[in-house]
C-alpha cells in the first residue's frame, strides 16, 4: 500500500459522493496492469459495481466491469420487504418470522404487510378485506377473453395473458406515480388473480363460471369460485381453507427471485402494475422457478413405493437421476416453508384422505437426511417438496400449482415494484455485457459469399 493510501486510511477522506467515510469502510484495489491503487467506498457491506468503472489502463477505455451471470453475487437493489439467510434458515416478512405469520396470521393480513410495512390494525383490515371483495370480480371482457382459449390450454398461459389484459380495462393503470390511484389499482390485481385463476380451471374443465362470494374469506372465495355451483351458497372446509391460506402465506414474497427481478426490471420502465405482473408470471411460468412442486410429484409417482426408495437414492448418487424438491438456490439449510408445509400435509389428509405418495415422500426425505452424501451438499427439502401433494389432495391438478404460486406471490411482487419505483437510485433496468463477437467487417455481397 502506498503512503498517501495508508495515511488516508487513518485520517479519512471524502468519497466520491462527497461523504465523509472512515477508511475502514473502503476497499483498497491495487490493478497490477498499472500498478494504481483505487480507494473503493463499502456501503452496507458491499461495493458499488460503478465506482470500478475508474479503473482503467488506458483513459479512453471504458473502465472496470464485474461479470456476474445469473446475479449470483450482485444485489440491484436496497429493499425492506423480505429477509433471507439461507445458512440458517430464516425467512422474514417485514422482520416478521414466517412461522409466525404462518402459525397466527391470514393471507390477506400478511399481504397488507408486506404492501404498506406494518401489521394493520383491526379497522384496517376489515377495510383492506372489503376492498379486495369489491374487486373481485372480473370484467366481462376478461371472461369472454378467456372463453377464448383453447380447454387444454396451459393455465398459466392463460393467467399471465388475462392479468396482462386487465391492463387494457384499467388505463388510469398507467398513473403509477398517482398514491391512490396505485393503491386501487395494487387492490384490484390482488384480488382479481383468483378470479383468474379460478375461471382458468372451470374453462378447462367445461364448467360455468360462478362469481365470487364477498361474504368469503380471500382463500374461500377463491374455493368457491373453483368448486362451487352458480348461484348456490358454498361452505369451504375449514382445514382446507385455511391449509390453502397458509400456502398462499409461504409464497407471498421470497426476496430477488426470477420472477420478482422480472416484475421490478418491467417496472423500471414504468410500465402499469399489469403488465408488470403479466411479466413476473411468465418468469414464474418456468419449470425451474414455479414448476418445481409438478416435477416432485411426478418423481414420486415414478418411484412408486417406499420400498424402492433406496434404489431411486443410489441412481441419484450415481448421477442417474434428481431428487426434486431438495436444495435451493438460497437455502443451504432446511426450508422454513417446508417445515410449515409438513405439517399442513397431515392436516389436510385428514379431510381428504392420506395421498399414498406421501409415505414416499417421508422415507425419501428420512434416508435422505441421513446421508452424508446429501448432507455434504447441503441438500434439505424445500418449499415445493411437500406442497404439490398438498394441492393435489385438495382437487388441483398439476398445470394448477403455478396459478396457485402466483395467486400467493402477487402481494409480494407488488410491494418489491411498489419500492423500487419510490427509489431514487433506481433506474430503467439495463444489464451491460462482454462483448464477444467478430469486431468491425464489410459487408459481404450474396455472390461473394
Amino acid at each position: 500500500m502506498s503512503r498517501r493510501a495508508a495515511a488516508s486510511r487513518q485520517t479519512g477522506k471524502r468519497d466520491r459522493r462527497g461523504e465523509e467515510r472512515s477508511m475502514a469502510d473502503t476497499l483498497t484495489i491495487t490493478d497490477n496492469r498499472t500498478g494504481r491503487q483505487y480507494e473503493i467506498p463499502i456501503t452496507d457491506g458491499t461495493i458499488r459495481a460503478i465506482d470500478l468503472r475508474q479503473i482503467k489502463v488506458d483513459p479512453d477505455e471504458f473502465g472496470m466491469m464485474s461479470y456476474d451471470p445469473a446475479f449470483q453475487n450482485t444485489a440491484s437493489c436496497r429493499s425492506r420487504v423480505t429477509f433471507i439467510d439461507g445458512d440458517k434458515g430464516i425467512l422474514r416478512y417485514r422482520g416478521y418470522p414466517i412461522e409466525q405469520l404462518a402459525e397466527h396470521s391470514t393471507f390477506t393480513e400478511t399481504a397488507y404487510l408486506l404492501l404498506n410495512g406494518e401489521l394493520p390494525t383491526a379497522a384496517e383490515l376489515e377495510s383492506w378485506e372489503a376492498e379486495l371483495g369489491g374487486h373481485a370480480p372480473l370484467p366481462e371482457g376478461i371472461k369472454s377473453l378467456l372463453d377464448g382459449f383453447q380447454p387444454d390450454a396451459h393455465p398459466m398461459g392463460v393467467f399471465l395473458s388475462s392479468v396482462g389484459a386487465l391492463s387494457t380495462y384499467y388505463p388510469d393503470a398507467k398513473q403509477i406515480f398517482d398514491d391512490e390511484n396505485r393503491r386501487i389499482q395494487v387492490a384490484r390485481l390482488i384480488a382479481k388473480a383468483p378470479a383468474i385463476g379460478a375461471y382458468s380451471y372451470r374453462h378447462a374443465n367445461g364448467l360455468p363460471y360462478v362469481d365470487p362470494d364477498s361474504s368469503l374469506g380471500f382463500a374461500g372465495r377463491f374455493l368457491g369460485m373453483l368448486f362451487g355451483e352458480p348461484g348456490a351458497p358454498y361452505t369451504p372446509d375449514p382445514v382446507l381453507e385455511r391449509a390453502l391460506d397458509i400456502l398462499f402465506i409461504l409464497h407471498a414474497d421470497h426476496e430477488q427471485n426470477c420472477s420478482t427481478s422480472a416484475m421490478r426490471g418491467i417496472g423500471s420502465s414504468q410500465a402499469d402494475p399489469f403488465a408488470s405482473m403479466a411479466g413476473a408470471a411468465a418468469a414464474l411460468y418456468g419449470p425451474l422457478h414455479g414448476g418445481a412442486n409438478e416435477a416432485v410429484l411426478r418423481m414420486l409417482a415414478a418411484i412408486g413405493s417406499v420400498d424402492n426408495v433406496p434404489d431411486f437414492i443410489k441412481k441419484v448418487k450415481a448421477g442417474e437421476g434428481r431428487l426434486m424438491g431438495f436444495g435451493h438456490r438460497v437455502y443451504k439449510s432446511y426450508d422454513p416453508r417446508a417445515t410449515v408445509i409438513k405439517e399442513q400435509a397431515y392436516r389436510v389428509f385428514e379431510v381428504t384422505g392420506r395421498n399414498p405418495l406421501l409415505d414416499i415422500a417421508i422415507e425419501l426425505e428420512r434416508i435422505a437426511l441421513q446421508d452424508d452424501y446429501f448432507v455434504q451438499r447441503r441438500l434439505y427439502p424445500n418449499v415445493d417438496f411437500y406442497s404439490g401433494l398438498i394441492y393435489e389432495a385438495m382437487g388441483f391438478k398439476p398445470a394448477m400449482f403455478t396459478v396457485l404460486f402466483a395467486i400467493g406471490r402477487a402481494p409480494g411482487w407488488i410491494a418489491q415494484w411498489q419500492e423500487m419505483l419510490r427509489d431514487k437510485a433506481q433506474k430503467i433496468a439495463r444489464p451491460r455485457q462482454i462483448y464477444l463477437g467478430a469486431g468491425e467487417r464489410d459487408y459481404v455481397p450474396m455472390d461473394q459469399r
